[in-house]
C-alpha cells in the first residue's frame, strides 16, 4: 500500500491555469469559477474565443510565448514557456534559477482535451487525410507533461471532474487528488494513441502486429462477475459497429449482470446468422431451442418445442420486431432477458408487466460488426484471432457417401450447421424441419455429444439431421445417429479414418457431406 504523507505532499493552490480543450462542455462554468478567485487563465485558439466572449479574462498562448501560431494551429503550445512551466519541478533550485532567468511562470492547473480523432474516423466515407488531420500532438504533450508533474500541477481531461477542483481548489487540491487526476490523464492519452493505431494498422492491413494496443470506454460496474466473489465490469469498444449487446438499448428490466451479458450476447452471434425470421433461446451460452419459421411467432413456437425445459431462466433473441401476439407467448414463461430489433407498443405493455425482465433493442440497421478480432484472456497474456465468420451453401458441400440428400435433408443440414457454429465443442445438433430437437454441447468426446443430443430428441430423431463441429476420428458416431434412425449428417471432414464413417453411413443408408470447414468453440 502507497502511504501519501501530508507533510511531503501540500495542497497546491490553483494560481494560474492553462485550458486549451476540444470539448468545451461546462468550460466556461469552470473557467467563471477560476476567475472569480484571481487565476490568471491562458487559453488557444476557439477556447481562449469562447472564454472571452462569456467575459473572462483569458490571456492567449500567443501572448505568453511571444511566438503566433503556425502551421494552420499545428504549432501553438509546443514551446519552452509553456512545457518548462509544466514540467519545472519547483523545489529544485536550478530549476528556480532558470525559470527566473527566463521570466517563466508555472502552471497550477491544466485543462486539456483532444482533438476528435474518433469522432471523426466514425463518420462515414471519411479521407485518410481528413482523420489524420484529426490527431492531436500539442494537446497529449501538455496533458502527459502535466500529469508527470502532478506533484504540482493537477491536470483535467474529462468535465465530470471539473467540480471537484472547483470545491477543492478554494484551497487548494490534494494530492490524492491529484495523483488520480494524472492517471486518468495517462489513460486518456493511452486509449487515444490505441485508437490511432488501431486505425493506422487497420488502413495498412497488418493482421498480427508486434504489439497489440486496444482500448476500451466504461460502460458500467456490474454486481459482480460469473460469481459473487469476483468483482467485474463492461467495456465497450470506443468504435463499436454493427449490432451489439455493448450498443443496445434497454428499454425495461432489472440492470444486467456478467452472466446476462456474456448469454446475450451469444444469443445475438447466434440468430444475426439468420435471415428468415427465427428465434434462439440460450442458457449459458449454449442454444437450447432455434427456431425458423414464415412469421416470428412460428420461429418462437419451434424454439420453445426445442426444449421447454431449459429454456426456463434463460434469454432469447429473436430477429425481428416483437408483436402482441409474439409477447402474449413470450410472457407465459420466466425470462432474464429478451433481445430484439425492435418491440411494437403493444408488445412493451405486455411485456412490461414482469418487473425484472430485462428487454434489450439491438440495432438491427447499424452496419458491420463490432470487431473482426476476438481477445481471450490468459493468465499472463492475451490470445486474439480472427472472428469465425465462415459459412458455407449447398455448392461448396461435398457428397461423400452414395446416397444424395433429399430437398428436405439439405435445409435440415444447412440449418443444423448454422447453430453447430454456436455450440461449444465438443458439439452436436440434431434438426428437423427448421428447429432444434436434440443439442449436445462441451463434451469431452464427441460420441459423448451425439449420445446427449440423441437422447434429448428421442422418438424426433428419426429422419433429422445431424450437424458435427468436427470431423469424426471414429465412427463410432455414425453407428449411435443410425441407431436413432438419423438419416441425414453434416460435418468438415478431413479425419484420416473418414473413409470408416463414411462406409458406416452407406452400410445404414445415411446421406453424409463434408463441408471442409471446422467450428470448434471453446
Amino acid at each position: 500500500m502507497v502511504v501519501i504523507l501530508k507533510e511531503d505532499y501540500p495542497l497546491q493552490p490553483i494560481r494560474r491555469a492553462l485550458i486549451s480543450v476540444s470539448d468545451k462542455t461546462g468550460v466556461v462554468e469552470l473557467a467563471q469559477a477560476l476567475a472569480s478567485r484571481g487565476v490568471e487563465i491562458i487559453s488557444t485558439g476557439g477556447t481562449k474565443r469562447q472564454l472571452a466572449e462569456a467575459g473572462i479574462p483569458v490571456i492567449g498562448v500567443s501572448e505568453v510565448t511571444g511566438f503566433p501560431e503556425i502551421l494552420d494551429g499545428r504549432v501553438k503550445t509546443l514551446h519552452p514557456r509553456i512545457h518548462a512551466g509544466l514540467l519545472a519541478v519547483r523545489d529544485e533550485e536550478s530549476h528556480r534559477r532558470q525559470l527566473e532567468d527566463r521570466q517563466i511562470s508555472v502552471f497550477d492547473l491544466v485543462v486539456v482535451n483532444l482533438y476528435p480523432f474518433r469522432q471523426t474516423i466514425a463518420k462515414p466515407d471519411v479521407s485518410y487525410s481528413e482523420a489524420v488531420e484529426q490527431i492531436d500532438i500539442g494537446g497529449p504533450s501538455m496533458v502527459r507533461a502535466a500529469a508527470k508533474n502532478h506533484r504540482y500541477v493537477t491536470v483535467l481531461v474529462d468535465p465530470s471532474d471539473y467540480h471537484e477542483v472547483i470545491q477543492q481548489g478554494r484551497d487548494g487540491v490534494d494530492m490524492a487528488t491529484r495523483r488520480r487526476l494524472a492517471a486518468k490523464a495517462f489513460r486518456h492519452t493511452a486509449a487515444y494513441d490505441a485508437v490511432i493505431a488501431g486505425y493506422l494498422t487497420e488502413e495498412v492491413g497488418e493482421e498480427s502486429p508486434d504489439s497489440l494496443t486496444v482500448t476500451y470506454e466504461k460502460v458500467q460496474s456490474l454486481r459482480y462477475g460469473e460469481n459473487p466473489q469476483q468483482t467485474a465490469s463492461f467495456y465497450r469498444e470506443p468504435l463499436a459497429k454493427g449490432p451489439s449487446i455493448a450498443t443496445a438499448e434497454q428499454l425495461h428490466g432489472k440492470e444486467l449482470s456478467y452472466n446476462n451479458i456474456n448469454d446475450a450476447n451469444a444469443a445475438l452471434e447466434m440468430v444475426m446468422a439468420f435471415a428468415e425470421p427465427t428465434a434462439v433461446g440460450v442458457k449459458h451460452m449454449n442454444p437450447c431451442g432455434v427456431g425458423s419459421g414464415n412469421t416470428l411467432l412460428e420461429a418462437w413456437e419451434k424454439a420453445l418445442a426445442s426444449d421447454p425445459v431449459s429454456i426456463f431462466g434463460g434469454i432469447v433473441a429473436l430477429n425481428r420486431e416483437v408483436d402482441q401476439d409474439v409477447a402474449l407467448q413470450l410472457k407465459e414463461i420466466f425470462l432474464e432477458i429478451i433481445l430484439a430489433p425492435g418491440f411494437t407498443n403493444e408488445a412493451l405493455l405486455i411485456l412490461q408487466e414482469k418487473k425484472n425482465l430485462r428487454l434489450l433493442r439491438w440495432n438491427e440497421d447499424a452496419q458491420g460488426r463490432a470487431s473482426s478480432l476476438q481477445l481471450q484472456s490468459v493468465r499472463g497474456g492475451m490470445l486474439a484471432q480472427s472472428a469465425d465468420e465462415q459459412t458455407v451453401t449447398k455448392a461448396e458441400c461435398e457428397v461423400v457417401t452414395k446416397r444424395n440428400p433429399t430437398d428436405q435433408e439439405w435445409e435440415a443440414l444447412l440449418f443444423a450447421w448454422k447453430v453447430v457454429k454456436h455450440v461449444k465443442s465438443n458439439a452436436i445438433v440434431l434438426a428437423k424441419e427448421g428447429r432444434t430437437i436434440g443439442i449436445g454441447a462441451g463434451q469431452m468426446n464427441r460420441v459423448g455429444a451425439a449420445s446427449i443430443a440423441i437422447q434429448q430428441a428421442k422418438e424426433k430423431a428419426k429422419g433429422a439431421a445431424l450437424a458435427s463441429d468436427a470431423f469424426f476420428p471414429m465412427a463410432d458416431t455414425v453407428e449411435k445417429a443410425a441407431e436413432a434412425g438419423i438419416t441425414a449428417i453434416i460435418q468438415p471432414g478431413g479425419s484420416i479414418r473418414d473413409q470408416a464413417s463414411i462406409d458406416e453411413a452407406n452400410k445404414h443408408g445415411i446421406t453424409m457431406i463434408f463441408t471442409g470447414t471446422r467450428h470448434f468453440k471453446h
